[in-house]
């Protein structure tokens, strides 16, 4: 039996107002509101395996009622559903109030996990929402589905899709930011977390000066999502905020290395998308690396000053630690220890990126010139990121730089000078592989344990989409299928681990996205 126990609503201070109108919301983590009622709820997607371990039976997750549930038409006894207040940082600047304007928590289960969170994204206007309607259709709902779990199953921290639930209505987006309007399909994803806590869960009360409100939900955090913390005999409550903060700077740490190993880019990494649990939050525009280029950014918005491109991740989880340190200052006096901890980030994150690339090249070490002077190949030559390092496993001594044709995006630019460079790496990559006398066959397991066949590309997840909008889910389901198991070959769903086609190169949804949804 599923048990609700809504910590975050009992726990934390509640805006006082209980009338859902866009408003600016003081001393108060949350505010109560409801869920939009749509005409006409049907299952798109469930995820029944993390639906079961939040306790729901089979004969639930199969009837209209978890349809409506997840459609906000209906609420399981124990649901309490509010929007959170936060603010944030967005492209650097200081946005002051944020909130959840198209995300409602329906509450939290226990479950033998932990708890979990269930949230509704694009159940309609909260009272954060400020100029938008709190909807979302099916095209960003499909890849914030697909994203998740595509995520979770590459081993990247990450918060889970539940379900996927069609609204029965058409909502307005104007995709591209034309001016040319349309009406889409209406939808909602079910998100589960631990925690929806961001960045700017702390930065909104600093800001304010509200020491108070601050404090309680740094305590409250500590204690239900650090519980390894709240345990510890420390007396010192100032020690325990630096202890906590370090913490995360380690899980965000962690969390961008995976980023970077998958080639995986956020596309808008404002603190407010910023998990406090080290948690990839918020799939918009996001993107996968076709041709390796460090430089590219999936999110038209960021142009031209691509700051949240594949090369910047690190630096801005780096920027973005740096402005939660700034609103932990009235609870951590000690600066100095706050700046040790920060300073410590790119050391941390060093050490872990040359340690993954070492992995992904099948190496026990690797130094950062010989990992540089690979990535500007790769970039020089546009190379398939996942492919290159996929084929990798299988490059014998035997082979040299013809091994990889097919794999690059610009083969007909090649020179002599160039192919002549890369087989000098190649050269050096063999020789390394000699000198350190590993096992030939756990090698090749272990690389292949690391780069996946199978990433959720733009254009397979654009395709899905056009085909979800005709009626036709049978690319989605197969997508969602083959990305549970990215790091084995698979070849019934061989043409979903292949190069991106030239058509998609600029197609609408294939390469670059805006933040419409």
């Amino acid at each position: 039996m599923i048990s609700f126990d809504n910590r975050f609503v009992r726990e934390l201070p509640a805006d006082p107002e209980k009338r859902n109108f866009v408003r600016q919301v003081y001393s108060s983590c949350y505010s109560l509101c409801q869920p939009k009622s749509v005409s006409e709820a049907k299952i798109v997607c469930v995820n029944e395996t993390l639906a079961e371990l939040c306790g729901f039976d089979s004969a639930f997750i199969q009837s209209q009622k978890f349809a409506d549930t997840f459609a906000g038409n209906y609420q399981l006894q124990g649901m309490q559903p509010y929007a959170m207040c936060y603010g944030g940082h967005q492209f650097g600047n200081w946005a002051g109030q944020l909130g959840d304007g198209r995300a409602i928590n329906l509450g939290e289960v226990d479950t033998p996990q932990g708890y979990k969170t269930l949230q509704l994204k694009g159940a309609g206007m909260t009272p954060y929402s400020r100029h938008a309607d709190g909807l979302a259709v099916l095209r960003s709902s499909i890849r914030e589905y697909l994203c998740s779990e595509a995520m979770h199953y590459l081993g990247v921290p990450t918060t889970r899709a539940l379900s996927l639930v069609l609204t029965g209505e058409k909502v307005e987006r104007d995709m591209f930011y034309d001016g040319n309007p349309d009406f889409e399909p209406g939808a909602i994803v079910c998100r589960v977390s631990p925690s929806f806590i961001r960045f700017g869960s702390f930065e909104i009360f600093s800001a304010r000066n509200d020491i108070e409100s601050l404090t309680k939900i740094a305590d409250f955090c500590i204690v239900n999502d650090f519980p390894e913390l709240a345990l510890d005999a420390i007396q010192n409550s100032e020690q325990r905020y630096l202890q906590w903060f370090s913490e995360v700077v380690q899980r965000s740490c962690k969390m961008v290395v995976q980023w970077q190993r998958v080639g995986f880019v956020h596309g808008v990494m404002n603190t407010d998308n910023m998990s406090i649990l080290g948690l990839t939050i918020d799939y918009g525009p996001y993107g996968w690396i076709d041709d390796f280029d460090p430089n590219w950014t999936p999110n038209t918005t960021d142009l031209p000053g691509r700051r949240y491109c594949f090369a910047n991740q690190p630096k801005i989880v780096h920027w973005n630690l740096f402005q939660l340190a700034q609103s932990l200052v009235p609870l951590i006096k000690n600066t100095d220890a706050l700046q040790a901890i920060l300073d410590d980030f790119m050391i941390q994150f060093e050490h872990k990126f040359l340690s993954m690339m070492a992995g992904k090249l099948g190496l026990l070490t690797v130094d950062k010139e010989f990992v540089m002077q690979l990535e500007e190949l790769l970039h020089q030559g546009s190379a398939d990121m996942t492919l290159f390092f996929r084929s990798l496993a299988d490059f014998n001594a035997s082979d040299n730089f013809d091994y990889f044709q097919g794999i690059f995006y610009q083969e007909e630019a090649f020179n002599q000078e160039y192919e002549n460079q890369f087989q000098q790496w190649l050269d050096e990559y063999q020789s390394r592989i000699k000198k350190e006398q590993q096992d030939s066959e756990l090698r090749r397991e272990a690389m292949n344990n690391v780069n996946p066949w199978f990433v959720l590309r733009n254009y397979l997840a654009q395709q899905s989409i056009e085909a979800a909008e005709q009626g036709d889910y049978s690319m989605l389901y197969d997508l969602a299928e083959v990305l549970k198991n990215p790091y084995k070959s698979q070849p019934q769903f061989k043409q979903f681990g292949m190069k991106r086609p030239d058509w998609a190169k600029n197609k609408a949804g294939c390469s670059m996205l805006s933040c419409s949804s």
